[in-house]
């Protein structure tokens, strides 16, 4: 269940962003892609997930589990992101935004996966929770959750652990690394911290 990437290039009509980039990430791994602002890491990730804005291009193949996505709609690549932003719907309780994530199903089955998600979290006491109550930190944890429970074959990480204290960071930094190693996922994380890096073996420099 690798996620394989093998970039000719990314470009916009302008400038070129990435150019003969070869990525293989194996399940369980979570490799970390390091740059300075501008070098295509961002670009690189929406790549991946199939959201690059119209004036950038992508030449180059993406495989997960050995089946090409690069050519398929967003809702198909099954690939999910957490971003700097835990991006929570304002409107919905905590168990209704990990509802939301669920693919279609029995009635009873998905709400015992977001049950089994908010205990894993040990968070069943904030299932009818405002998320706006919540801290930052649960608010991280109930986004990663939400991230997982939609079935994800491959994760990508953009910047999640930024916005957060440093003793807050280290916490959800821990938490997340071994949540989606306990999936064995392949995962791809973009940051400018080095601190962020869950294994130097597994590290690329844009």
């Amino acid at each position: 269940m690798s996620l394989d990437i093998a970039l000719i290039q990314l470009r916009t009509p302008t400038s070129t962003l990435l150019r003969g980039f070869t990525l293989q990430v194996p399940p369980g791994v979570i490799h970390t892609v390091m740059g300075a602002s501008g070098s295509g890491k961002s670009s690189l990730l929406a790549a991946v997930c199939g959201t690059l804005p119209d004036p950038v291009q992508f030449e180059g193949t993406i495989t997960l589990n050995g089946t090409r996505i690069d050519t398929l709609p967003t809702e198909k690549r099954q690939v999910g992101i957490l971003f700097q932003e835990d991006l929570l719907f304002a409107h919905m309780t905590v168990f209704e935004n990990l509802l939301f994530a669920l693919p279609p199903g029995p009635k009873a089955q998905r709400a015992a996966a977001v049950t089994q998600g908010l205990e894993d979290l040990e968070m069943a006491a904030f299932a009818q929770a405002d998320p706006a109550t919540l801290s930052g930190g649960q608010r991280g944890r109930v986004a990663l959750m939400r991230a997982l429970l939609a079935q994800p074959q491959a994760l990508l990480l953009d910047e999640p652990f930024s916005k957060l204290d440093a003793a807050l960071r280290e916490r959800m930094r821990d938490f997340v690394f071994k949540t989606v190693r306990k999936r064995s996922i392949p995962v791809l994380m973009v940051t400018h911290d080095v601190s962020d890096i869950a294994d130097p073996s597994h590290l690329t420099q844009l």
